[in-house]
């Protein structure tokens, strides 16, 4: 029997890391704290793809790959598989999962400084959640290293919840 985490526990940690790293450890310096919050994910991702391909044999092509990510892996972390998959067949994958678990529960405030309703909500949704995707990022491109594949991950918020990881392989 596997081991499992609650899932409001995981959210909690989340939020709790991503607010101690860019209002605390790392207050004005903002691209250091995403790249710790990236750094933490690339660990846990590369642990879990370690403990999820253990029975398995190992890839063959960077598709078997992905696809593993997109079905298995995204299963064991999400409860569900992403919901699309596309490729340019030249080494760049975009995953997209239309309702990010991690993004469901995030709401966007007015800050004190602009609590103007007439800004943008889809500029404050992009910032007030960009923080809390370099730990997804991180994981992605974890996992696809532990089985062999160096790459670059970024993500891209059209519309909460959901969310594009856009995947580029390094050759």
């Amino acid at each position: 029997m596997g081991r499992e985490v609650s899932e409001s526990c995981v959210d909690s940690l989340l939020t709790e890391m991503v607010s101690s790293y860019c209002n605390s450890f790392y207050a004005n310096k903002p691209d250091l704290a995403a790249r710790r919050i990236e750094a933490i994910g690339y660990q846990v991702g590369h642990q879990l793809s370690e403990r999820y391909t253990m029975d398995r044999p190992r890839f063959g092509d960077h598709l078997e790959a992905i696809k593993f990510i997109c079905k298995d892996f995204w299963s064991e972390l999400f409860k569900k598989q992403i919901d699309n998959l596309k490729t340019n067949h030249r080494g760049t994958f975009v995953l997209q999962d239309n309702r990010f678990r991690w993004l469901t529960r995030m709401s966007v405030e007015p800050t004190p400084e602009s609590p103007d309703a007439s800004d943008d909500p889809e500029s404050k949704a992009s910032q007030a959640t960009s923080m809390h995707l370099y730990f997804p990022c991180g994981i992605i491109r974890g996992a696809l290293s532990n089985l062999g594949i160096p790459c670059a991950v970024s993500a891209d918020i059209s519309n909460l919840p959901a969310c594009s990881f856009v995947v580029r392989i390094k050759v």
